[in-house]
């Protein structure tokens, strides 16, 4: 049977080492949680720790056995879902009483939860029998949160074998997959994030452990990361003609999230909600109509109705109005909390140096950033550790970071093998090409600070777990990088899970930044701020610049009438100062695209 989370949120997949181990610390309380498996070295450490907390033996996979990428991830899932299990057990079994397990599951649910009603009322019986009886039921109706795995798509490397060829299905993500796929999770999901990957897409098919097993029944259920309606919809259909389908849409604001940022052609957050909801039937009848034929050809029991489609939406939310204003008014199924939880050492892992850094960050220290080797932007903090590392080898004329575990090794501007451009090797290559070329000394300095800027993402965002637990994964290469979205700025203080859970659910206030912005006027302002850089940097533009351009801020202003209606529709607490900054958002586009006009 299909067990669901008794919360109305998830915590998201945050960096590689802020939420591997958070399944372990919150799905005892009901809480879903996502953690990366891409790095396996760092999953090869965390098997090592928590084999030993748990008192069992560990045995190493050495990265020269056969498959051992996979069957790394698949242990350390194994023992994931053993010690959460543990956990559940000694939760049931724990007193009722102030300061249990059992009373901080209850109490940390929603107010409108049925089974917090239960538990509340329980304190107020007085026959005994009839307490045993609340009891007894309150301690069966205990259900985990469910473990989810993240695979970004395009971190999909080819691993060659001895004669430098490619293996067959053994890519980063593709053996990601079967590490997970051959795990002994149930009613677990694996979240696909950053696009898709047809040769991920293809091989998905193998495995019988997304089958349905009963309607809207799946021990491993498929989760897709998506900016828009249209790429729900293209990423759908093709895993529906597979079989294959995908049981929640997350939502993600393009610019408004930690880590890389996928920024939409001006689309923001509330018109891509409103299309969701107009459309949530279509999108699950287009599905179905492929689904159903598709497991009808491999001989797999059909359906007669489509399974249903949570959609869940993410990035930037920090109040409690703001949670119940999309699941109330854009009827969202769930939301995800992800950079606030940062600050949560009993939900995320976070070394205590970055720990203070986050928590004392202001608005101008999260920049997006041209850090990552991927050519994507980056929600960056500034001031890291890993920052001031890779800024004391360019200042020692030694540019760049050792390529230790290549997993975004893509660039092969100057080697027939892809390198990473956030390697020493790639740098110096690049740097010196620079110097020959016949271009302006702005062009080239401005090219220089992008090479410059890349930065290790694999250790620096690997880092943080092996920091806090005093496990070694690196000689000398301890430096921590954090991707926090811009909402990290209104959190400046560490929180208990209790504390988190209350803030979500509006029973107290952890938001220290009184003039805070709402989640929908900081995307807005993030998306100006995108467009107008767009420009500047455009030395030459183009027919087809000016008329992206002209989209891009068409969208904003249909973004800005969407919110205006919004204000028109829903009872916001701080109405006169929504409107206001939506007038001052859409004065700006207005000037942006005139000064654009002029030119073009």
């Amino acid at each position: 049977m299909q067990i669901s989370s008794p919360h109305s949120f998830h915590i998201p997949v945050m960096g590689i080492a802020f939420t591997i181990d958070s399944p372990i610390k919150v799905a005892h309380f009901g809480i879903n949680s996502t953690l990366s498996i891409i790095e396996d070295n760092l999953i090869e450490v965390m098997r090592k720790y928590y084999y030993q907390q748990n008192n069992e033996t560990y045995v190493p996979i050495s990265p020269k056995e056969a498959d051992s990428r996979a069957r790394r991830i698949t242990d350390y899932l194994n023992l994931m879902q053993r010690i959460v299990a543990s956990k559940m057990e000694k939760l049931k079994t724990s007193a009722f009483e102030t300061g249990s397990d059992i009373a901080k599951y209850f109490e940390m649910l929603p107010d409108s939860s049925l089974l917090k009603e239960k538990y509340n009322e329980w304190f107020s019986l007085t026959d005994a029998t009839e307490k045993e009886t609340v009891e007894k039921l309150l301690r069966e109706s205990l259900v985990p949160g469910s473990i989810e795995v993240n695979i970004m798509t395009k971190v999909d490397k080819d691993q060659l074998d001895k004669n430098k060829q490619p293996i067959e299905n053994g890519s980063d993500a593709v053996t990601a997959l079967k590490g997970y796929a051959d795990c002994e999770l149930h009613n677990s999901a694996v979240v696909l994030s950053a696009g898709m990957n047809p040769r991920l897409y293809n091989y998905m098919e193998r495995f019988s452990a997304f089958d349905a097993y009963e309607l809207g029944g799946f021990h491993k259920k498929v989760i897709i990361k998506v900016s828009d309606y249209r790429s729900a919809l293209i990423q759908g259909k093709y895993l529906a003609k597979k079989g294959i389908w995908v049981s929640e849409f997350r939502i993600e604001s393009g610019l408004n999230c930690g880590g890389h940022v996928f920024a939409t052609q001006g689309l923001l957050m509330g018109p891509i909600l409103q299309e969701f909801k107009e459309k949530r039937q279509e999108l699950q009848d287009s599905l179905f109509e492929l689904y159903n034929p598709a497991i009808t050809a491999k001989g797999k029991p059909r359906f007669e109705k489509p399974h249903p489609i949570r959609i869940t939406v993410q990035g930037g939310i920090g109040t409690n109005e703001e949670d119940n204003l999309l699941q109330n008014y854009y009827e969202v199924d769930g939301t995800g909390w992800g950079t606030p939880f940062l600050l949560c050492p009993e939900a995320t892992t976070v070394d205590e140096n970055t720990l203070q850094l986050l928590a004392n960050s202001k608005e101008n220290d999260v920049v997006r950033s041209k850090a990552s080797p991927l050519g994507v932007e980056f929600n960056y903090l500034k001031g890291t550790t890993a920052e001031k590392e890779r800024l004391g080898r360019i200042n020692k004329d030694k540019p760049g970071s050792p390529c230790t575990e290549k997993l975004l090794e893509s660039n092969t501007e100057f080697t027939k093998t892809p390198i990473c451009t956030a390697s020493s090797k790639y740098q110096k290559l690049k740097l010196e090409q620079l110097k020959t070329l016949n271009i302006s000394k702005k062009e080239y300095n401005q090219q220089v600070a992008d090479v410059l800027s890349k930065e290790c993402l694999c250790i620096g965002l690997s880092n943080a777990a092996p920091a806090s637990y005093e496990v070694p994964f690196l000689k000398k290469l301890t430096a921590v990088t954090i991707c926090p979205g811009p909402n990290i700025i209104n959190f400046s203080k560490t929180t208990s899970l209790c504390e988190m859970t209350d803030h979500i659910y509006g029973r107290n206030n952890i938001v220290q930044n009184p003039n805070r912005a709402s989640v929908f006027i900081t995307e807005l302002r993030l998306y100006i701020d995108f467009l107008k850089k767009e420009i500047e940097r455009t030395a030459s533009p183009t027919t087809r610049d000016f008329k992206s351009w002209e989209k891009f801020s068409k969208n904003l202003l249909d973004g800005i009438e969407h919110y205006h209606n919004l204000v028109a529709n829903y009872i916001l607490g701080n109405r006169m100062q929504f409107e206001q900054d939506l007038e001052v958002a859409k004065i700006e586009v207005l000037k942006v695209r005139e000064d654009q006009l002029e030119i073009g």
